[in-house]
């Protein structure tokens, strides 16, 4: 019997990381980090002026069709590196002037992670830390992160057990994502916001709680709206609302999906939105302008790493 299996994310693959098999996230148990900088297309309240702290790490347990980051997704690029170069990213990243710590696609280095961050904070790094997913995640491991992430940054994708199987090969996505959610909402509780230090910033930055994601898919005004009901009908205004309008259809990945192979309408987004004002929903962020560009993802070319 083998004496370890990767269990850390919802496919539970079982593969031993440790001797260099890789499961669906496509990593060893070796970290990969693909960017490590400043980053300013975040919600507000997250980059504000000085910019999110950002760390993209190469693989992901999901593979989305119209993954937006898929290079690094897939694992084709980024730097392997130890813990303590990952701990010492987190201060350099504080040294810039960093307003939080963002995790982009963490799930599946979570140990590595707790252990840099516990590393960089006994060297004197307070920055908040925030948690990038896209909620596929396994809620025992969640649980280690109580006391050590402060802000969870999770999609909710879809409602629909149909979609979840089509376009990320995860008919169990919603039942999975509600729990995770579930979880991070218990660790945070209602959002807390604040200044950092004396800076003036154009709004308060968070400090603590949830900010849930989700992005508009061409076609599925419906399902975005089944994900606002849920999400306004169990959280209430215990957590912001991003409803988000940037999807870039990117065709080579979408062969199989011909539908998804064009940009969101601005009246599917006006649709959207429109129901998130009748439901009730004032916590919340939406996208205004020309977001579905490809400028607006950054160059995964290990910068900072």
């Amino acid at each position: 019997m083998r004496e370890y299996m990767c269990k850390l994310c919802p496919r539970e693959c079982a593969v031993d990381r440790r001797n260099g098999e890789r499961g669906v996230c496509g990593q060893t148990e070796q970290l990969k980090v693909a960017r490590a900088a400043l980053h300013y297309w975040e919600e507000p309240c997250i980059s504000g002026k000085s910019g999110s702290g950002t760390v993209f790490f190469s693989g992901c347990a999901l593979h989305c069709v119209y993954c937006q980051n898929r290079e690094i997704a897939n694992g084709t690029v980024g730097k392997e590196i130890s813990t303590g170069r990952l701990a010492e990213i987190f201060l350099e990243l504080a040294e810039q002037g960093a307003n939080n710590i963002n995790l982009v696609t963490p799930g599946h280095f979570i140990p590595q992670i707790i252990t840099a961050l516990e590393q960089a904070r006994r060297q004197g790094m307070n920055l908040p830390v925030v948690y990038n997913t896209g909620s596929y995640e396994n809620v025992d491991i969640l649980k280690k992160l109580e006391g050590i992430v402060d802000i969870y940054l999770p999609d909710f994708k879809y409602m629909s057990e149909a979609l979840g199987k089509r376009y990320s090969n995860a008919p169990d996505y919603p039942t999975v994502a509600k729990a995770a959610i579930a979880e991070m909402f218990r660790q945070t509780g209602t959002p807390v916001f604040g200044k950092k230090g004396s800076e003036a910033e154009e709004e308060p930055l968070i400090k603590r709680g949830t900010i849930v994601r989700h992005l508009i898919l061409p076609g599925q005004t419906e399902d975005s709206k089944a994900v606002l009901r849920y999400l306004y009908e169990t959280y209430g205004d215990g957590i912001f609302i991003s409803i988000m309008n940037q999807f870039t259809p990117l065709s080579s990945s979408l062969t199989a999906c011909p539908e998804l192979n064009r940009k969101l309408t601005e009246v599917e987004y006006d649709e959207v939105v429109d129901y998130a004002i009748e439901l009730g929903i004032e916590n919340g962020y939406i996208q205004e302008g020309e977001t579905a560009e490809e400028s607006f993802i950054p160059a995964f070319d290990c910068e900072g790493v």
